[in-house]
């Protein structure tokens, strides 16, 4: 059992990641990550798993919104295969963040791509080009002058673009050694594992592939010949449907990912029916649900469907709660954007700070540390009386998870546990008894409850400060300055700073941050003690921006450049993921030689417009990064 002793406070986490949890911190910086330590490792987490840590595309000049002025998938560009980028950090700071992990007993993953490159070809590196054979056509696959239409045709899968991102050619051994080369310098900076972007989308021993002499032996040298390879945690992200070769891949990698299995989740919980016949199955034929890596959500239905809408903050937590339970499986937690909502998918809209303070909830922590607890006991999966709203999940005769989705439940269901007295890990108060097979209770169960009961293998720790600011926070802002309530919580006082000063506050303090005299974002830092000396950390972004609406029907110009093709197109999109279509956009009028029109068949909140001339090989646009406010009427002309 691993763990930390930090202000004498010591967290248990299993020593395999396979036996814990894995925190995703979707676009956090290295330096957050290291910043937020001790709160991953307080909430139970064995894991941290980064966003790519590869060199990218830098888009927008450099923005730094998860979406809009800036993208959160730039860190999914690769532009060559060496640590740091603009968004994430550097590769010192890469070092000092895993080595801040090895103090609490974290492991790291790192989210890494093998089999494509950024779409803008004149920025991919030369060392990467001569790795790959000397030219940007030897690089990548012969079948890369296609997109993947045929899904079940492997071949196409494997060779053809993935949503036009170039397809690299992973079967030559120059490439191949040059990427093991990035894979084991990650290893030495502190890399404890990986998982594999679009691994399906990178052929198997047995698959077909294309006639350049090679060898479709990409997995065995990845898998086989990193440093300390058996001691990694490796797992790919193959996404099911159609020809996914599930089970092969497993066999091949060691891990998966289970997306089926989540949406299975999702839809139980969002209906509030958790039959034990809608969440026991894994959904991934004869294959060995020990060597998948499960979730509730990930990045990709987040941001790719909408079926991240199906659940509200409460509803996640109650299918981690059944997920992380469970005996078999990885569980993965998904790190939405800080104070995300239904209503805003972005939140603060960020790229560096830390996720919504949903991953820390102390209903998420108590199954974290549950399932440590559990390590080598059996599951037993029931709807107690029959209810398909309720679930117990047994873990032998140690411990059980109760989740109740839909009203109050009186307390009186036949069980397994040992008998005795078991107080609830959640709210550390309501009591339940066990005896002669019985679960009772003398409260009810709360409707949308999480309940975690086990008395051997827990351990009590101080509860960690939090700090932050109050729901319903605007983070754009159209004027000078913004005023900020700052909570805490588990501590007297805190600490915020802006810029060179900090000064203390406490919970409901009001302070007031200013718009930068250069920029649009202004930053302040929020950090408290628990009663260990434990830290906690957040990092609060506003941005400071003009706010405008834009009418169905408002009409703006463009003087199309001489040298520009004659079919011009307007791409509008705004930070909430709103576009008019996808790139290049909507086919422009002509109005007369030279001159083209766009007219809005809706009406937009502060939204950005970039012109084009549609070519996705090799287009012209302007601007050249981030797109310009929209005013009526006018007329547009390059600079």
């Amino acid at each position: 059992m691993a763990g930390c002793n930090e202000g004498g406070t010591s967290f248990k986490h299993p020593e395999d990641i396979a036996d814990g949890t894995i925190l995703q911190a979707f676009s956090w910086n290295f330096n957050t990550i290291k910043r937020s330590m001790a709160d991953i490792a307080a909430a139970g987490y064995t894991a941290v798993q980064t966003s790519p840590i590869n060199n990218c595309l830098e888009g927008e000049d450099g923005g730094m919104e998860l979406y809009g002025d800036g993208k959160w998938y730039y860190h999914y560009q690769p532009t060559d295969f060496k640590i740091g980028n603009y968004q994430l950090g550097t590769k010192e700071e890469f070092t000092e963040m895993c080595a801040e992990a090895d103090k609490y007993g974290i492991k790291v993953l790192v989210d890494v791509i093998a089999n494509h490159t950024t779409t803008t070809l004149d920025a991919v590196a030369d060392d990467l080009i001569k790795a790959g054979g000397g030219s940007l056509e030897l690089l990548y696959h012969k079948n890369n002058s296609k997109d993947i239409n045929n899904w079940d045709d492997r071949l196409e899968c494997t060779t053809a673009k993935m949503g036009g991102l170039p397809d690299i050619n992973t079967e030559r051994p120059s490439f191949q050694d040059y990427f093991l080369n990035f894979i084991n310098d990650c290893i030495a900076c502190g890399a404890d594992g990986f998982r594999y972007d679009t691994a399906k989308h990178i052929g198997l021993p047995d698959d077909p592939k294309e006639e350049d002499g090679f060898q479709n032996n990409f997995w065995t040298r990845a898998i086989k010949e990193p440093t300390n390879a058996d001691k990694l945690f490796i797992y790919g992200e193959v996404l099911q449907g159609g020809n996914d070769r599930l089970d092969e891949y497993i066999k091949t990698i060691g891990r998966t990912t289970s997306s089926t299995y989540g949406g299975k989740i999702r839809s139980a919980v969002s209906g509030g029916l958790v039959d034990t016949s809608a969440v026991s199955e894994y959904w991934i034929g004869k294959s060995d649900p020990s060597k998948i890596v499960t979730w509730v959500e990930s990045h990709d239905n987040y941001i790719n469907d909408s079926s991240w809408q199906q659940l509200d903050n409460d509803q996640v937590i109650l299918g981690w709660a059944i997920i992380t339970a469970r005996k078999d499986g990885t569980p993965l937690f998904f790190s939405r954007p800080y104070m995300s909502s239904w209503e805003n998918i972005w939140g603060m809209n960020r790229i560096g700070a830390q996720g919504d303070d949903m991953y820390k909830d102390k209903r998420v922590a108590a199954v974290n540390f549950f399932r440590t607890a559990m390590k080598g006991e059996e599951e037993n999966l029931v709807n107690p009386n029959l209810d398909s709203t309720v679930l117990l999940i047994e873990r032998g005769k140690k411990g059980a998870v109760l989740v109740n989705t839909t009203g109050e439940k009186p307390v009186d269901f036949e069980t397994n546990l040992a008998d005795g007295t078991y107080v609830d890990r959640v709210d550390g108060k309501t009591e339940y008894t066990v005896k002669g097979g019985k679960l009772t209770c003398a409260s009810k169960l709360p409707e949308n409850s999480v309940t975690v009961l086990y008395n051997d293998g827990y351990t009590e720790y101080a509860p960690m400060a939090n700090v932050g600011v109050a729901e319903g926070t605007e983070f754009l802002n159209s004027g000078d300055s913004a005023e900020l309530t700052l909570t805490l919580e588990n501590a007297d006082n805190g600490t915020y700073t802006i810029g060179d000063e900090t000064k203390s506050f406490k919970n409901g303090d009001k302070i007031t941050l200013k718009k930068p005299e250069k920029g649009e974002v202004a930053t302040v830092e929020l950090s408290a003690q628990n009663a260990k000396g434990l830290p906690t950390y957040e990092r609060i972004e506003i941005t400071f921006r003009e706010k405008y609406e834009i009418k169905k029907g408002t009409k703006v110009y463009f003087e199309k450049p001489a040298d520009w093709a004659d079919e011009l197109y307007a791409y509008v999109y705004d930070v909430n993921e709103r576009e008019n279509r996808i790139w290049p956009g909507v086919k422009m009028t002509k109005e007369s030689d030279g001159k083209y029109s766009y007219t809005f068949d809706k009406d937009w909140d502060s939204p950005l417009i970039i012109f084009d001339d549609g070519d996705l090989s090799d287009s012209v646009q302007y601007p050249e990064g981030k797109g310009l406010k929209v005013e009526p009427d006018k007329t547009y002309k390059t600079e």
